[in-house]
């Protein structure tokens, strides 16, 4: 017997959160909320487009059937194409169009920001200057104002002491090899600039080590890193797709028909 179509209300979006050191993914109803536990794998090194497309299919086939896919991707992108790849080698990255082989990969549209940018989208609550800073293998960053995206703010692989880029001084390699405590003390140094620079309303912590930071300064709340995931359901809502993904621009493919099957 042949399963009836699913109705608008029912469009299911894979969410693929691709980190430095993990690659995770869950499908999100229309409401936004998990269908099932995410599910994560190790990031495979070395990572060319190839080896990556390969592993999130792969991720992607223990979950639920799904219409349309959300992408967070640790780097600038820009129009669906990857500009900087700074975990995975920036030669084979460079204006990479990841969008559009997903896309083809998974025969379903798929729409490709910022992964802190993603994950900003699951926290934002719309009011005045909000910033998002991801901690994990390295850094990243996102400024909302009122709620509205601004224009990329790329910090991971700015200078920040001593020729040491924001990746060197607050990723994951300082937390592992100098301790929580020098850690925490880059950390901090590194929200004092970002105040400095943005005078930002709220400050958000998040990524695999958000939740390390001891003693978070007024105004900086810790967030789950589950955002990441949650957030992409945004990248489908009609102001965002006016702003980034018009005519085409950002994502890939048609919008989707909601369908029973993958």
């Amino acid at each position: 017997m042949k399963r009836a179509a699913r109705t608008p209300a029912d469009i299911r979006t894979l969410v693929l959160d691709i980190g430095g050191t993990g690659l995770k993914a869950s499908v999100l109803n229309r409401a936004g909320r998990m269908l099932v536990k995410r599910v994560r794998v190790a990031t495979p090194y070395p990572c060319p487009p190839d080896v990556l497309l390969k592993t999130l299919a792969s991720l992607a086939a223990k979950l639920p059937a799904f219409d349309r896919v959300s992408v967070g991707f640790p780097g600038v992108v820009r129009d669906g194409r990857i500009l900087t790849a700074p975990h995975f080698g920036e030669r084979p990255w460079r204006d990479y169009p990841l969008a559009a082989a997903l896309a083809k990969r998974f025969g379903k549209p798929v729409r490709l920001l910022n992964d802190a940018e993603v994950q900003g989208f699951g926290v934002v609550k719309g009011r005045g200057l909000e910033v998002v800073l991801t901690l994990g293998t390295g850094a990243g960053t996102a400024v909302f104002r009122d709620g509205a995206l601004m224009p990329h703010l790329e910090l991971a692989q700015h200078p920040i002491h001593d020729n040491e880029t924001y990746n060197d001084y607050i990723g994951d390699r300082v937390l592992r090899h100098a301790g929580l405590r020098k850690w925490n003390r880059h950390v901090h140094k590194a929200i004092e600039i970002l105040y400095a620079l943005l005078h930002y309303d709220t400050l958000y912590l998040g990524g695999g080590n958000g939740d390390k930071v001891v003693n978070p300064p007024r105004g900086v709340r810790i967030v789950s890193n589950g955002a990441g995931i949650t957030g992409g359901i945004r990248l489908w809502d009609d102001d965002v797709e006016r702003r980034f993904f018009r005519g085409g621009a950002g994502g890939a493919a048609k919008r989707p028909r909601a369908r029973a099957g993958r």
